[in-house]
């Protein structure tokens, strides 16, 4: 995919690309918001930079998985005149094949890359895989995390990673603080076992008979690893068909009007890293309930600006949201705090570190190959 100020690249090689504008970059990852309805922090990033007068050439949109690493590996190498500077995606998995045979082909395209990690089991695979983690990182010319937790438990594998938050357009999510909450929850995540979107209904039935006018909202695409019909058939069980609404997967655009359907937002996940739906939530002003997982301790403080639980805990969920409604001065302390820790990740702030981050990386690139 190329956006629209990557249409031509006039730049020459070396210093001299900095008087007429930024150096085109290369943005590899899932970009897979047309086809899937999930749009990534890479697709962000592109849009951000794009906005700010970069040349930005992005891969990969394609659906299904080797077509995705083949659209990749190839963008890489037929496009290498093209651009001077990339960014790659690094998850665990089967994903870190992909980084490892993308950031192979930069290597022999004479590219210098940054490295972007995501995914709260990065960790665990780095544990597995030490080796390969190891290499890989050390290969790049810079190395970025979102999170905290994912800086502490990679920097024995590289000692300067930076820590470049996700951003947001804080300006996109109208606050208002919850003060007087209803209780209408929404859940806002894709429909996957890692995110266990069955604790939903499950924390739904635990409240039901004491708040009879309870309603959750799921908000999400269905990745087909039967998460959804789980869900479906867990609140047909549970008697909650009535109070839960699937809605389905929302644009980028169509994610605060989402979230503002209730005043509590509730987060089930099992592995996590620093999720940007917990923080649109928080710049919409409502009251969160998350597990205690992964990366969610490092970017959240209980009883601060969230109430957190141990996962998999229906009754320990419950008991959360049952605080949010009835404890007084609760919920506007948790909203207001909330929103004050959004702005810490306003694209105002993240996206002169990247541009920093780029140029500087910039200066290791020799001339097109």
């Amino acid at each position: 995919m190329i956006l629209p100020a990557a249409r031509r690249l006039p730049y020459p090689p070396g210093p001299a690309a900095g008087p007429l504008g930024p150096p085109p970059v290369l943005l590899v990852g899932n970009f897979l918001s047309g086809a899937l309805g999930t749009r990534t922090v890479g697709e962000d990033l592109a849009a951000a930079l794009v906005a700010a007068g970069w040349p930005v050439i992005t891969t990969s949109g394609q659906r299904h998985r080797l077509a995705r690493l083949a659209d990749m590996v190839r963008t890489v190498w037929r496009r290498r005149r093209d651009y001077r500077v990339a960014q790659v995606d690094v998850y665990s998995g089967p994903a870190f094949i992909w980084a490892e045979v993308v950031c192979w082909t930069l290597r022999r395209a004479g590219k210098p890359y940054i490295l972007t990690l995501h995914g709260g089991n990065l960790p665990a695979f780095s544990r597995r895989w030490p080796g390969r983690v190891g290499r890989l990182l050390t290969s790049a010319a810079r190395v970025t995390s979102p999170s905290r937790y994912l800086h502490e438990q990679l920097r024995a594998y590289r000692a300067d990673v930076q820590l470049l938050p996700n951003p947001l357009d804080l300006g996109a999510y109208p606050y208002r603080c919850r003060e007087h909450p209803a209780p209408r929850l929404v859940w806002l995540r894709s429909f996957h076992q890692i995110y266990n979107p069955l604790l939903a209904p499950q924390l739904l039935a635990q409240l039901v008979d004491e708040f009879p006018t309870i309603s959750l909202a799921m908000v999400g695409p269905d990745t087909g690893d039967g998460s959804l019909q789980r869900v479906q058939d867990g609140a047909r069980a549970l008697g909650v068909t009535a109070q839960l609404h699937l809605v389905g997967a929302v644009t980028k655009a169509q994610v605060p009007a989402a979230l503002n359907r209730g005043d509590i937002f509730v987060n089930t996940t099992n592995v996590d890293n620093t999720p940007i739906s917990i923080l649109e939530a928080l710049a919409c002003g409502l009251c969160v309930v998350s597990t205690n997982v992964g990366g969610i301790p490092h970017l959240l403080t209980d009883a601060q600006d969230a109430l957190l639980v141990p996962p998999a805990d229906a009754p320990r969920m419950a008991a959360a949201v049952r605080r949010i409604l009835r404890e007084p001065g609760l919920a506007a302390r948790l909203s207001a705090q909330g929103r004050a820790t959004a702005e810490q990740f306003d694209w105002a702030s993240i996206l002169p570190q990247w541009e920093a981050l780029l140029h500087t990386v910039d200066g290791l690139a020799g001339p097109p190959r």
